[in-house]
């Protein structure tokens, strides 16, 4: 199978998606294929996120790619009437006195107006999460062990909440189709295809001394040739980039998440006074980045941690969630906090792995040789993959600028790797 295309977008997850539909919008006519080694869309590490989304940042790339994406959700929910399960029920930190006092600081850095925040006291804490249900200072021999802290305060997050990773794919993908994009599943990309810019058929080409540039990609189905490549993979970058010598700037690293969802602790979602829609906040720990998500029709909540020291870099094709994780990292945190868990175990469990740009953890857009490469979205891909298609789908037309949701504009080159210009994240409690 031969073929050639204006575009050709190599990955069917969120990422590959977004930039594959907003490259159609802007050019109706072109021909654009999608290609997925799978058998649906966003089954790879899109699936497998817990689908949390905040504008939440110190970083001004940070809050403009989030806060666009959030935008452009809420009004696909709102206007299109397409649901993406998304809820702004808010972020919850529970912070020691010492987070307090550095979250104090970082507020005064947050850019621009979009970002919101509530504060709430300990007794506004245990009067909403419940007191027999929320342990502000825990203080058993096991808790002394692990040197919890007592939690001094509650942040709010505002613009924050949980949505539907695979329904923001299927949203993209039922695009694509309307607009009559070819999305190719079963379709494993094997090798991307490096020639002379201009052939003199010579042999061995491309000889070092001839201009290159990417013209398609090698699949089972046979070679497919387009005047663009696009490489959303995530951490099935390095596969296809290193074997050319390009640098995707990754490194992966697994992430867990378990589903708790037992009758002892379905009382646990509900709460009054934090948000519209009665639930407890996608709530961040103070020790160990323990996280807990509330999952309303699983009628329970997801468990995880963004563990890091000790965590190795590694690439697995298939990785799988490690019980004693949960039973001796997360749960022994996690119980001392919320005590209602502390005989929980879960009833499902699942992995996947972030695609880390490991230099300031914000999305690498860039172009070479005829190649664009999107990765690096370092476990915020769902929140920013709007406004990361719409970066990509300007770097392909080589404009300086992108226009987010909302109109506003966006430095290109501020996401690329020459003239990279992305203030680190601060945020991080």
């Amino acid at each position: 199978m031969t073929d050639s295309y204006d575009l050709i977008v190599i990955g069917a997850g969120i990422i590959g998606l977004s930039c594959a539909y907003h490259w159609k919008l802007d050019h109706p006519d072109a021909k654009i294929l999608v290609l997925e080694k799978a058998d649906r869309a966003a089954s790879g590490d899109t699936s497998k996120s817990v689908g949390a989304v905040r504008n939440t940042f110190t970083s001004e790339v940070n809050f403009l790619l989030a806060n666009s994406s959030i935008d452009f959700y809420s009004h696909v929910q709102r206007d299109l009437k397409f649901d993406l399960d998304l809820q702004l029920v808010g972020y919850l930190w529970l912070l020691t006195e010492k987070q307090h006092e550095i979250f104090s600081a970082l507020e005064k850095s947050m850019p621009g107006k979009g970002i919101g925040f509530k504060m709430w006291g300990k007794e506004d804490l245990q009067d909403m999460i419940g007191r027999s249900s929320l342990t502000l200072d825990p203080n058993d021999a096991e808790a002394k062990r692990m040197r919890l802290e007592g939690i001094s305060m509650g942040v709010q997050g505002v613009k924050c909440g949980t949505i539907g990773p695979e329904l923001v794919a299927e949203f993209y993908k039922k695009e694509l189709e309307r607009l009559g994009v070819k999305i190719l599943f079963n379709t494993k990309a094997t090798s991307l295809i490096l020639e002379p810019a201009k052939s003199l058929g010579l042999p061995g080409e491309p000889l070092i001394w001839q201009d290159k540039k990417i013209k398609g990609v090698r699949t089972g189905r046979g070679e497919m040739f387009a005047k663009t490549t696009l490489v959303a993979v995530g951490r099935w970058s390095n596969q296809l980039l290193d074997g050319l010598g390009i640098d995707s700037h990754i490194k992966t690293k697994k992430r867990q998440v378990f589903q708790v969802d037992s009758p002892e602790i379905v009382s646990l979602l509900h709460t009054q006074g934090f948000n519209e829609h009665g639930l407890l906040h996608f709530t961040i720990l103070p020790q160990g980045g323990v996280y807990i998500r509330p999952a309303r029709t699983a009628k329970g909540f997801w468990v995880g941690a963004a563990d890091d020291l000790g965590r190795p870099f590694a690439f697995e094709e298939n990785p799988q969630p490690e019980i004693d994780y949960f039973n001796f990292s997360i749960l022994p945190i996690l119980s001392r906090y919320f005590p209602r868990f502390s005989s929980q175990r879960p009833g499902k469990m699942w992995a996947g792995e972030y695609d880390i740009n490991t230099f300031d953890a914000n999305p690498c857009i860039f172009e070479k040789n005829g190649l664009i490469v999107v990765a690096g979205l370092s476990g915020s891909g769902i929140m920013k993959a709007d406004s990361t298609g719409r970066i990509a789908s300007a770097l392909i037309d080589r404009k300086k600028h992108a226009t987010l949701y909302g109109g506003m504009k966006m430095k290109v080159s501020r996401v690329g790797i020459s003239e990279r210009e992305v203030d680190p994240e601060r945020f991080i409690i």
